[in-house]
């Protein structure tokens, strides 16, 4: 068994203990590279479809075509797709872009309240109808409380303090200091009713790993994220007012890879093209701590 190898095998192991574990269970897709193998993981893991239903926090500032490839693989698998947004604060224009909010504010707003509002059913969700192939809008529904991450422990400073079952409390916030020890693949999964759970699949893998199994089982990502013939190209994703490109002219995914080995990106950030992480002075530790993904 290859490291590849070994880490599927820990994810699906993960997958199958967290779907055992916690009945409220949702897996979260932002779309980029990560959560799509997370989700490929998924299908794996149940035998070619995903029973978990799939989450989307829609700040509607996403890069426009990261979209259509969601609502594309969205239909083509036939998922359970699920979107949550802060409404009351686009249509109050309080954000980032239409200059009332901070990069952080705005984070905090479209994507950590969106968040938990949606996770607790508090606030509508838009759900995939796959006979008319648009989304409804649906008020209420189920408080789902295991939620599935393709976060990173070598992705940023905050992550690596994560563990593959990681509680928060019942809204949603996270004390770094009160994290179960996970020794000899020994995982706490017993929590009291009420904690909100992060599982957390990808835990050990690193980008290159990624990139190496995208190649490897041949998975679909989008565009975005090879050189579309003028030198750049997104390493990370999100939305288009704090994230930029990098410059580089890998075309594929085994330029990609190519890149990472020879050390081009060694000493950079992967998410160094986002601004909002630049704003807060600890990283991302300040808005995960409030239920950030």
């Amino acid at each position: 068994m290859d490291h590849l190898e070994t880490l599927e095998s820990q994810s699906v192991f993960i997958l199958r203990e967290a779907y055992r574990q916690f009945k409220q269970l949702v897996m979260l897709w932002s779309i980029g590279k990560d959560s799509t193998v997370l989700l490929w993981l998924a299908r794996k893991a149940f035998f070619g479809h995903a029973p978990i239903p799939l989450m989307h926090i829609d700040t509607c500032f996403k890069v426009p075509e990261m979209i259509t490839y969601r609502d594309e693989l969205a239909r083509q698998w036939k998922l359970n797709m699920i979107v949550g947004k802060n409404t009351a604060a686009l249509e109050s224009k309080q954000t980032f872009p239409d200059g009332n909010s901070t990069r952080l504010e705005c984070c905090a707003s479209l994507k950590s309240e969106a968040l938990k509002k949606t996770l607790s059913g508090e606030w509508p969700r838009w759900i995939l109808d796959h006979t008319t192939g648009e989304y409804v809008r649906r008020v209420g529904g189920e408080a789902f409380t295991g939620v599935i991450v393709g976060a990173r422990a070598d992705e940023e400073g905050s992550r690596s303090k994560e563990r593959y079952f990681s509680a928060r409390d019942k809204q949603s916030d996270w004390d770094v200091g009160d994290q179960p020890p996970e020794l000899w693949n020994q995982f706490k999964t017993d929590f009291a009713p009420g904690t909100h759970v992060r599982i957390h699949p990808l835990l050990d893998w690193t980008e290159l790993n990624i990139w190496e199994y995208i190649e490897r089982e041949n998975i679909p990502v989008t565009d975005l994220y090879f050189d579309r013939g003028q030198g750049i190209r997104y390493r990370s994703l999100g939305c288009w007012p704090c994230t930029k490109p990098v410059e580089s002219t890998a075309r594929n995914v085994q330029e990609i890879i190519e890149e990472l080995r020879s050390g081009k990106f060694a000493n950079i950030a992967e998410r160094s093209g986002r601004e909002q992480d630049k704003e807060d002075g600890n990283g991302l530790e300040t808005l995960r701590r409030r239920g950030y993904m």
